[in-house]
């Protein structure tokens, strides 16, 4: 069994709470937004929705960049709260964090 289908990351945390006023709900939206401004970006999160979990080396063959340039996507949605990961060994593997998508999507929804 490959380390994908084991389900590598570590588990899914709850959807965040709501922002409480217009205010937060704004800057929360915006930096999702922010963290997903970028068609890399999105390309990664597509690419972890349909697959649930993969290693880095996984994305890195799916997108034409180089393997620095997807680290650093990576980092910018993981510090967004978008995906999380975990380490093996040399590897790290990465899933989408459910909870805050399903926040982005309920942001822009309330828009």
């Amino acid at each position: 069994m490959s380390k994908l289908d084991q389900g590598c990351c570590p588990p899914a945390e709850p959807m965040p709470p709501f922002p409480s006023s217009e205010d937060e709900a704004n800057e929360r939206l915006a930096e999702l937004a922010k963290a997903l401004g970028h068609p890399a970006r999105v390309a990664i999160i597509r690419f972890l929705l349909q697959h649930e979990a993969c290693l880095c080396g996984d994305i890195v063959k799916e997108l034409p960049l180089a393997q620095s340039t997807v680290s650093q996507h990576l980092k910018q949605l993981k510090a967004a709260g978008l995906i999380r990961g975990e380490v093996d060994g040399p590897r790290v593997c990465y899933c989408v964090e459910p909870g805050t998508i399903a926040l982005f999507k309920a942001l822009v929804e309330a828009m």
